[in-house]
């Protein structure tokens, strides 16, 4: 597996993989596309199998995450109540990675229990989801504010860990000529902002749902939103080098604060297309940006960092 930095070296590496092969993980997602979090799942399993964990994934059968989760080699079956029941005794620690599988985890009294928070949205105050976040033993939290909302919400903060998002390395672009943006029918992405923008700027943007291809020749990233856990997109575009413009959320915040990776901007699209156009006609600000961008993702937002975050958390279970 290609991560964004090496596994520990020697001893190190070798202990950890002593203490955590044959362990038994179940991770469980209803998820029908590819978003965020199944990528960062499928990330987790093939980490984790590098290791030696002994792992099985409940999920839908078909979607693309039980298909790349097969495809290497790990066992997947449908996710339903006997599933969980059978496969819940044996394992040492259940993983949901997505609300559904939260709710059918703690329906069929899973424990222990590890539930992944990757959204910045209000949690309701039903009595089902208070029922339901009762229900975990360890929440993981993808940012310090997604950590935050559950603790506001009520959820003990002894229960809430965070471990960001890590990205793969990545080639630095071959040619920087497009202005790139996610392809999106997610409303909540922006898609229309960032054209709006784009018309009022006087630029085009390359819309694309294959975001590494993309990237080969981008000169700067668009990221718009209204509302997010952390960015996992924006910060895939700086560990190619490529400046990012990104919605003033706090998740956001969080990941630029204190660097020149790029400028936060508020979701209007003569303020969008205003610092757009300044990028693209500043090659001199465009490239400390682009230097910027590698650094802040080497040391942080690495897979491995994410693996073995994850695993921190798993340890304290097993």
């Amino acid at each position: 597996m290609d991560h964004s930095s090496p596994p520990t070296p020697g001893t190190q590496h070798e202990t950890l993989v002593k203490r955590v092969a044959g362990r038994r993980v179940l991770h469980l997602d209803r998820g029908r596309e590819m978003r965020g979090g199944q990528h960062q799942a499928l990330l987790l399993i093939r980490g984790l199998q590098e290791l030696g964990v002994e792992q099985l994934l409940l999920a839908r059968l078909g979607s693309p995450l039980a298909e790349a989760t097969a495809a290497s080699g790990i066992p997947v079956e449908e996710l339903g109540f006997s599933a969980l029941k059978r496969f819940g005794r044996w394992a040492e620690v259940i993983h949901a990675h997505d609300a559904d599988s939260h709710v059918r985890a703690a329906l069929a009294g899973c424990r222990p229990l590890v539930v992944g928070r990757r959204v910045a949205f209000p949690i309701r105050r039903s009595i089902l989801s208070r029922w339901k976040y009762r229900n975990a033993d360890v929440y993981i939290a993808v940012s310090r504010h997604v950590a935050r909302i559950l603790i506001e919400y009520g959820v003990d903060a002894s229960k809430v860990r965070v471990v960001y998002d890590g990205v793969p390395s990545m080639p630095v672009p071959v040619s920087r000529r497009d202005v790139v943006a996610l392809e999106s029918d997610d409303e909540g992405k922006c898609n229309g902002l960032i054209r709006e923008a784009a018309a009022l700027g006087g630029f085009n943007v390359r819309f694309s749902r294959d975001l590494p291809e993309a990237l080969k020749y981008a000169k700067l990233f668009i990221y718009l939103s209204r509302s997010e856990g952390f960015g996992s997109a924006a910060v895939l575009a700086m560990a190619a080098g490529v400046p990012v413009v990104a919605t003033r959320l706090p998740a956001l915040e969080e990941v630029f604060s204190g660097n020149d990776a790029g400028t936060l901007v508020e979701n209007d699209p003569a303020a969008v297309a205003a610092v757009v156009r300044k990028f693209i006609d500043d090659e001199r600000m465009a490239g400390k940006c682009a230097d910027a961008a590698r650094s802040v993702v080497a040391p942080r937002y690495t897979v491995r960092n994410m693996v073995d975050g994850t695993l921190a958390v798993y340890e304290e279970l097993w």
